[in-house]
Parts: structure tokens; C-alpha cells; sequence
């Protein structure tokens, strides 16, 4: 448990989910990206995330993948295991994540329209217990539940930390300000908002960019880490023009970017699926491949 907090705040890096040309499960193609990301320093790795486009699989790819980002992470670093949807489905897949040997669950925020706070409390609580025992990482994208019952949602038994994914640091500081001080709260928003969240208590990040070139990652936690804001900030901007073309379409393309850079990086992972953006459009993929080149991105 020790490692595994002092991991989490470190970088938290959100595997992709490699399809082939027959929009099938690739699960194979992700060990090279696991082998760079391990080697470059990377301290966490997640399986199920957004950038492994949970929504767009099945329960049954998400649960081989977690077997699969097992199998390939090989206890190096901690896993940890994307679970949400349906109350039903979170809880099966709490329980072959943990079947699978990862470290932790990351409980996805409900997206359901109609979700109430205490609602989302009582989900919480039922994915926690079928976990047995494993820790819990909260995924909030949404801040609008309300500091009290984020407070509700970190004194469920076996949450340990916060992905915070708002672009919010003020409640941010509230909710650290509401909650137990043991709670570890991660900058979910990636490199881009690393230095504001940080600023008020964040520690660690996300991070789809791992996928790509893991060694950037690396560098800006460590100025983060020494409260070097100046150098963390000179290489975001380095990262900007990647991250603008992931931002693009409502967001559409934050997936499609990861996964077009992989390509261009000489690892097909596939195409995205729907509803996300695939592929690239022509002047979004020069600007890709303008960026990659300019960075000298090692190719695979």
C-alpha cells in the first residue's frame, strides 16, 4: 500500500486500446507501449481509461484487457483498473480486475443524466465491496456533485485517492480542504493543468501522452516535484501544439491524436471508434507529424 501512494503520486499513465485492421481486440500491440513507458520512469499504469476508450468497448474487452495490461505490466508498477458503467458491470469488472492481479480500481464517474449524489455514493460503496478489498481511486470529471459529497465518496472504506479531471483548482483546494488529509488527490487533467492543480495540492497526473513519448512525462513531473514551475511550464509549452490537436471536435480527438501519433511513430494501434473522430483530418495530421518530427519523438 506504502508504494502503491507514493506511486500515485507520481504519473499515471492511461494505456490505449489497440484494435486491428478488423476493428478487433489487438491486446498484443500494447506490450511495446508498456516496455517504454516502464523503461522511461513512468510510475503508475492504467488500464480501462479514457484513453483506452472504455465506453467503446464491451465488458468483455475491457476485462481482457486488464488481463492483458496485466500480463504486460508484470507487477512492475502498480495497475490500476478502470471500472464504470452500469452498477452490474462496475462490480464484475472490480472483480476480474483484481482476479487479474491489478493493484487498484479506478471508479469511473457515473455518466448517467439522471445520477444523484447520494446515488453515486451508494455505486461507490458497492463497487468498493465487490473490489474486496482492493484501493479505490475515485474518477471525478464532474465537480458540480458538490464538496459534500465528494467528502461522502473519500470516507467510503478503501478510497485512497481522487483523480481530479475539473478544471477547477478552487474546489479542488475545497475538497482537499473537506477531506481526510491520508486522500491523494492526482491532477486528472494531464501535463497541460499539472502546474495549477498542483499549486493547491494536487500531486501527480495523468498522462495519454505516455503512450507516445513517455521520456516529456517523466521530465515535467520531476520539475513539478522539485518546484521548478518555470522549467514544468517551458516543457508544456514544448507539448502544446499535440495537445491542441487532441482538444479539437469538442475534445473528439483526444484518443484519435494518441493513437495517429502511434501510427506515424511506426505502431499501428488501429483507428479509434465512434463517436470518437477517426481519422485525423489532413491538416491536423501535418500538424501531427510536423510536431513529432520537430521533437525527434522516438519512433518504436
Amino acid at each position: 500500500m506504502t508504494d502503491l501512494r507514493a506511486a500515485l503520486t507520481g504519473i499515471s499513465g492511461i494505456l490505449v486500446t489497440p484494435f486491428d485492421h478488423d476493428d478487433r481486440l489487438a491486446p498484443a500491440l500494447q506490450g511495446p507501449i508498456v516496455e517504454r513507458a516502464i523503461a522511461a520512469g513512468v510510475h503508475v499504469l492504467v488500464a480501462n481509461g479514457n484513453t483506452g476508450e472504455f465506453y467503446a468497448l464491451t465488458l468483455r474487452e475491457a476485462e481482457r484487457m486488464v488481463r492483458a495490461a496485466a500480463e504486460h505490466v508484470a507487477g512492475r508498477v502498480p495497475l490500476v483498473a478502470g471500472v464504470g458503467r452500469s452498477v452490474a458491470d462496475a462490480c464484475e469488472l472490480a472483480r476480474v480486475s483484481k482476479d487479474a492481479g491489478a493493484a487498484a480500481l479506478m471508479v469511473h464517474q457515473p455518466p448517467d443524466p439522471f445520477a444523484a449524489p447520494r446515488g453515486v455514493v451508494e455505486y461507490v460503496r458497492r463497487v468498493a465491496d465487490a473490489g474486496d478489498g482492493l484501493p479505490v481511486v475515485l474518477y471525478l470529471r464532474n465537480d458540480a456533485i458538490g464538496t459534500a459529497a465528494i467528502a461522502d465518496l473519500c470516507a467510503i472504506e478503501g478510497v485512497i485517492g481522487v483523480k481530479w479531471a475539473t478544471p477547477n483548482p478552487l474546489k479542488l483546494a475545497e475538497a482537499i480542504a473537506a477531506t481526510d488529509p491520508s486522500i491523494i488527490w492526482v491532477g486528472g487533467l494531464a501535463e497541460v493543468w499539472a502546474p495549477p492543480l498542483y499549486a493547491v495540492g494536487a500531486r501527480g497526473f495523468t498522462s495519454g501522452l505516455i503512450n507516445v513519448w513517455p521520456e516529456r512525462s517523466v521530465a515535467i513531473h520531476a520539475a513539478l516535484e522539485a518546484g521548478d514551475y518555470a522549467r514544468a511550464r517551458s516543457l508544456i509549452d514544448g507539448m502544446k501544439a499535440f495537445e491542441a490537436i487532441r482538444a479539437q471536435e469538442l475534445n473528439g480527438t483526444n484518443v484519435t491524436g494518441v493513437k495517429a501519433a502511434l501510427h506515424l511513430l511506426g505502431h499501428d494501434c488501429g483507428a479509434t471508434r465512434p463517436p470518437s473522430a477517426w481519422p485525423l483530418t489532413d491538416v491536423q495530421r501535418a500538424n501531427l507529424a510536423e510536431f513529432l518530427e520537430g521533437n525527434a519523438v522516438p519512433r518504436f
